[in-house]
């Protein structure tokens, strides 16, 4: 089974959806199960993980309405209020919805030291007692913090989205992997193959720039802890689906069909506890 670990839906609203700014018009209008199944169909990947665009607990049950009622929409990564005094409850609650398999925060609008407040620090201590993934979205100036908080977890379950969105359009590797290279030391941590083009020139990037962030992120996460990401309808942006699954795919041509089984599908199944076709 070939998963897409990253991809998002969403019914465009103005208001709501501003973080979508002038540039970013193309994206400006509905994305639904309907417009992403022919994408998945042309590239071959069976299933998908829905993860949250809006911080709302609207948005999960949302994406939970879609999931339930596309079977190929295997897991939902939601949001939660972590601050929430009934953290705990709303958890509990949460553990019925069997396709909700974890939740994100967008970290990556607030400063580093975000991931230090001690209810936020509370609300991820108790992920793992209900089985929850926790998806970590930063930049890498939030890496030093990111490597702090994710050690004090070391059985929770985290995934770094979108590499942590280097800065691949300036080509600034230097602080991005020293700050990667200690997260990729914490071995509850995976990390996603997925958003690197729009980190990059949107309508100028080049496959060979992707490279040096790949060949550092294999070396040091090893191929059973990354899983392929498409970051639709973002990637949209610049790209389309084919190209964004293309990059992946030559970049991981010559590896073992065992690497790229767990690349392309084994490794997120695990995370997000996808079960296979022959067990449903």
């Amino acid at each position: 089974m070939q998963l897409d670990s990253h991809q998002h839906f969403w019914k465009f609203d103005p208001i709501r959806d501003s973080w979508m700014n002038s540039s970013m018009k193309t994206i400006q209008r509905d994305f639904m199960p309907e417009d992403l199944k022919p994408e998945l169909d042309k590239v071959g990947i069976d299933g998908c993980i829905a993860v949250q665009a809006d911080q709302s607990e609207d948005e999960t049950r949302f994406l939970l309405e879609i999931a339930n009622a596309n079977p190929w929409v295997k897991k939902v990564v939601g949001w939660v209020e972590f601050n929430s005094e009934n953290i705990e409850y709303k958890l509990e609650g949460y553990q019925k919805e069997k396709k909700l398999a974890g939740f994100r925060l967008i970290l990556q609008a607030l400063p580093p030291e975000a991931m230090e407040e001690k209810n936020f620090l509370k609300g991820i201590s108790l992920l793992e007692k209900y089985g929850f993934t926790y998806d970590i979205l930063i930049y890498p100036k939030h890496l030093n913090k990111a490597y702090d908080f994710a050690k004090k977890f070391p059985n929770q379950p985290f995934v770094i989205d979108h590499l942590a969105k280097p800065d691949i359009k300036n080509g600034e590797f230097k602080f991005w992997s020293k700050g990667m290279k200690a997260m990729a030391a914490l071995p509850n941590v995976c990390c996603k193959v997925s958003g690197m083009v729009t980190e990059a020139n949107w309508y100028h990037w080049k496959k060979e720039q992707f490279v040096p962030y790949l060949d550092f992120i294999t070396e040091n996460f090893g191929t059973n802890r990354l899983m392929f990401g498409s970051d639709w309808p973002v990637c949209v942006l610049a790209a389309s689906y084919q190209e964004v699954y293309e990059i992946s795919a030559n970049y991981f041509k010559n590896f073992s069909p065992n690497e790229k089984a767990a690349i392309f599908g084994e490794n997120s199944a695990r995370f997000y506890k996808v079960q296979s076709e022959s067990a449903l």
